[in-house]
């Protein structure tokens, strides 16, 4: 794998970071509506969106 081909890699997974971010967030508002924030899948979520947040993070302060 070149160089070239690496950044496109690194793009992509940076781009996936954030579309699963907004869709976890966009599921948390779901359940929030629907008073669901103590089940078992709003905690998992959560725990994912922290997790991704952290990544998105460091994506940017790498310039990606």
């Amino acid at each position: 794998m070149d160089d070239s081909e690496r950044l496109c890699a690194y793009d992509a997974f940076a781009e996936d970071v954030r579309r699963e971010h907004a869709e976890i967030e966009a599921k948390m508002d779901e359940l929030k509506a629907a008073g669901k924030v103590k089940s078992a899948t709003y905690r998992q979520l959560f725990a994912a969106r922290i997790t991704l947040k952290d990544i998105e993070r460091r994506l940017r302060e790498h310039g990606l």
